[in-house]
């Protein structure tokens, strides 16, 4: 038998996609949840074979929540959405199912896993997380491509995310917290709720008045940043300070 965690913001979706599997024997469910942030730690505390994963939740989105996870299952992705199907294939992804689940292709699914089960183990070491180089910026029917080297931080203002570089700041579609979930956490780490640093460009880091831990990068405008203070001996640790 294989188990299962379901996780979805949607009390509803949780709700209907557990009546849809409670006649399946093959399966058995350990757990869901409608916080993305408590999942994380249910879903490494109970190891489940399978999880059930939306996509766009407020907080971390579903590829934000597979990258901070400890123990990786294999993922069926139930979504309203069908533009990040490409993306669901750097994971550990068995199936991409729209919203509203259709039983039968959830069979299918499941027969897919069921078929794959021995190996699983090797499946689940065979995928590596696979991290974009670039990221877009779009104004009206334009787009500009921004090579992720040259960002220097990621941060929000004023409801709208940029991506800082030394000539120009990008406004982005994403918010911070879904950039962190896309981006590569050994070259990204989020310092604040509202920013997120490319650790090649810190220059130093430095106390401030009351004890605040500042930042200073290595851009042509010397930038400083406010780290909050839960975030300090996490970087820290990331600099080797």
């Amino acid at each position: 038998m294989l188990t299962a965690y379901l996780l979805d913001d949607e009390r509803l979706a949780i709700e209907r996609l557990t009546r849809m599997l409670a006649n399946d024997p093959r399966i058995q469910i350990v757990g869901n949840s409608t916080d993305p942030v408590d999942a994380i730690e249910q879903i490494d505390a109970l190891q489940p074979n399978l999880l059930f994963l939306d996509i766009q939740m407020p907080e971390l989105d579903g590829f934000a929540v597979l990258k901070q996870l400890a123990h990786q299952p294999l993922v069926i992705f139930t979504t309203a959405y069908d533009q990040y199907a490409l993306q669901a294939f750097d994971t550990n992804s068995i199936a991409y199912l729209l919203k509203p689940v259709e039983a039968a292709k959830l069979t299918l699914a499941i027969t897919k896993i069921q078929t794959l089960r021995p190996d699983i183990p090797k499946l689940l070491t065979q995928v590596a997380p696979s991290y974009p180089e670039r990221i877009s910026s779009k104004t009206g029917d334009r787009t500009e491509l921004i090579d992720l080297s040259r960002v220097t931080h990621i941060y929000a203002e004023d409801k709208l995310t940029f991506a800082a570089t030394d000539s120009k700041n990008y406004v982005i579609d994403q918010t911070v917290s879904e950039m962190e979930g896309r981006l590569d956490p050994a070259r990204f780490f989020r310092i604040h709720r509202s920013t997120l640093v490319n650790l090649t460009y810190v220059a130093e880091l430095y106390t401030y008045f009351g004890g605040k831990l500042m930042m200073r990068l290595k851009d042509a405008k010397k930038t400083e940043l406010t780290v909050s203070k839960d975030r300090a001996k996490e970087l820290r640790d990331k600099l080797g300070v």
